[in-house]
């Protein structure tokens, strides 16, 4: 019997597969990529018996694929916050999955594993903006301010690492960014042992400096767009500077829009903090995906620009 970990390569879909291995360890194959690769259960070979973990990729987006598994005899745990219309009931499946704007994976496995590794679930909440949910765990759980913070800087730094078109853009591939994590069972001591947290959150915070002075492409009452360039620090810096703005002006939606090589433009979309929910169907009727408070396009054509500014215009975000 063979396993295989399949992770979203971001800090939710990373820190939510640490907090399992911490606590049920066992050797395993791990397939995850780039936080713009979703389909990872087609790259999953497994035969009849073998076990599959899924953390934080749509379970829509891999539907057949997990059909396939499932039906070749292969026995998959999936925990996962993105939308998803139907969920197959099969003697082989566990699901545990929860759309609601106020949770995210790693909270998922955090409950499934009675906050055994509480502090690696903080890490991926904060990594995918749920700071107001992080906090109050972290203050029931007696962490520090001063190491809520810490916690805070590493998730973050984790997520902004996964943004890329490629791997040459961003600074460490997740797949060998994941082991140095595992090594730690308390974040707090990666923090101080590894120099891989002090490099990224270095390197995040040049890219947010460019990020920040460039001036939005459209504003109105409800939300702001901003259009980057076709450059690695943009690409790389898209998911960071989306959650940077939603947190510092909750009141509307935030679009970061970044240029590509074909003349179009990659998008994350975060829905106003005060009212997390709307994003994810923007996002559907441009071919994209994601949820409620946070969703993207990997392909919006250039002619499709305006169409799109005037659909996040208008759109009724909601609780």
């Amino acid at each position: 019997m063979r396993r295989f970990d399949v992770c979203n390569g971001d800090a939710d879909g990373l820190c939510a597969l640490v907090q399992w291995r911490l606590a049920m360890p066992a050797e395993a194959t791990l397939v995850t990529g780039l936080k713009r690769e979703i389909a990872l259960l087609e790259r999953v070979q497994a035969q009849p018996g073998d076990e599959v973990l899924v953390c934080d990729i749509s379970l829509q987006r891999n539907l057949a694929a997990l059909q396939r598994l499932l039906a070749q005899g292969v026995q998959v745990r999936y925990f996962d916050h993105h939308t998803a219309d139907a969920i197959p009931e099969h003697p082989l499946l566990q699901a545990l999955i929860d759309t609601r704007p106020t949770v995210c994976t790693s909270l998922l496995v955090d409950r499934a594993l009675r906050g055994q590794r509480r502090a690696w679930a903080l890490v991926g909440a904060y990594g995918d903006n749920l700071a107001q949910v992080a906090d109050a765990l972290a203050d029931a759980a007696g962490f520090t301010p001063g190491q809520r913070a810490q916690l805070r800087s590493l998730g973050e730094a984790i997520n902004y690492n996964a943004y890329g078109e490629c791997a040459a853009d961003v600074h460490i591939a997740p797949a060998a960014l994941y082991p140095i994590l595992l090594r730690h069972p308390d974040p707090l001591q990666l923090i101080a042992r590894e120099p891989v947290a002090a490099e990224l959150q270095a390197l995040r915070d040049g890219d947010l400096r460019q990020a920040r002075a460039l001036a939005p492409y459209w504003q109105g009452e409800g939300g702001v767009v901003h259009l980057l360039p076709d450059a690695p620090w943009s690409r790389r810096v898209m998911g960071s500077f989306a959650n940077e703005l939603a947190s510092q002006d909750p009141a509307r939606a935030h679009a970061v829009l970044v240029a590509d090589a074909q003349g179009g433009y990659r998008a994350s979309i975060r829905a106003p903090l005060q009212s997390p929910g709307g994003a994810h169907a923007l996002c559907v009727g441009f071919g994209g995906a994601g949820r409620a408070g946070a969703a993207g396009i990997d392909r919006l054509a250039a002619q499709q620009l305006p169409a799109f500014v005037e659909a996040f215009a208008a759109c009724r975000w909601s609780r």
